[in-house]
């Protein structure tokens, strides 16, 4: 079994614990999934199984879109509501939406982000979460993020304990912290923040509409049919640069040779990876070679048969 499946991860469960449910559903080891969710939220999945986990790396590096919310008047340890309580700072007046949109504007573009303590960023060895489960403080590098807008998206509401929140949509690059964009729009405004929800609308080229529940999994398995909810492993290099070769270069190509990036009928040196296709399926990433600028070579082989 091989392919990609959009799956819409529920709230309550985390990303490990869905990987878990169906390779006993799917009775296969070989499952990985395209970029963690967080237990509280839900949204779009992307699952790799089979030589579909040969792709994985490449939807991960797709973007992203999510909607959530904002909450102005506290900021927690997590910069999520699961979070303990850090500061509190109860709002004197509600920020109007012209003052909310200003600040969220300035967090579009390429900007720098410091990745939240309660994240997987290794420093010196460590994840981060760890240092903060064990109440130790360390220096966080900055990262860059790629935020191809970030937008309010309803009416700013106002609460009976003086915080104020609204919902957002944001489109953005691998490697984003939605909750530290929540807390970066509170520094911004002069006041705590946090992210008080957050749905991943879409991942790896997925929407919402495309995906899967586990429930719906498992019932399209009793009943035969679990093919019809995967899509070729084809599907996750939609976005590359496409080379379909003949029989004579397919023998050299499965057999990871380095190949001049005129044999694949390319005007000049590629900037971008490269899907090689033969007989309309995947069997190889391809890049320009680092040190011989007319040659390219193999990232990844895919299939060394086809047919498979």
């Amino acid at each position: 079994m091989d392919g990609i499946l959009p799956l819409w991860k529920e709230r309550g469960q985390t990303s490990h614990d869905c990987v878990f449910k169906l390779r006993k559903i799917l009775k296969t080891k070989k499952i990985g999934h395209s970029g963690t969710l967080d237990p509280d939220v839900d949204g779009v999945l992307p699952i790799c199984i089979g030589k579909g986990t040969k792709i994985v790396e490449y939807l991960v590096d797709s973007g992203k879109v999510y909607t959530g919310e904002i909450t102005l008047g506290f900021s927690t340890t997590t910069e999520d509501r699961s979070g303990d309580i850090v500061e509190q700072q109860a709002l004197t007046r509600p920020f109007t939406k012209e003052e909310i949109d200003q600040a969220m504007k300035q967090l579009t573009g390429t900007i720098t982000q410091i990745p939240p303590m309660y994240s997987a960023v290794k420093v010196n060895g460590k994840r981060l979460y760890e240092y903060a489960r064990n109440n130790e403080t360390v220096e966080r590098p900055q990262r860059k993020a790629e935020i191809y807008s970030f937008e309010r998206i309803s009416e700013p509401i106002i609460h009976e304990d003086n915080t104020q929140s609204w919902r957002f949509e944001v489109s953005c690059g691998k490697g984003t912290y939605v909750r530290t964009l929540a807390v970066d729009t509170g520094k911004l405004l002069g006041v705590p923040a946090h992210m008080s929800d957050l749905t991943r609308l879409k991942s790896g080229g997925f929407s919402k509409e495309q995906s899967y529940t586990i429930a719906e999994v498992q019932k399209a398995v009793d009943e035969q049919r679990v093919s019809e909810l995967l899509l070729p492993l084809e599907y996750g290099v939609s976005e590359f640069l496409q080379v379909t070769i003949d029989a004579d270069l397919w023998q050299k190509v499965k057999n990871g040779m380095r190949l001049p990036f005129s044999a694949f009928g390319l005007p000049k040196r590629p900037e971008e990876l490269v899907a090689i296709f033969y007989r309309e399926q995947l069997i190889s990433i391809y890049k320009a070679h680092d040190k011989y600028q007319d040659m390219m070579k193999p990232v990844k082989v895919i299939r060394t048969e086809i047919g498979e």
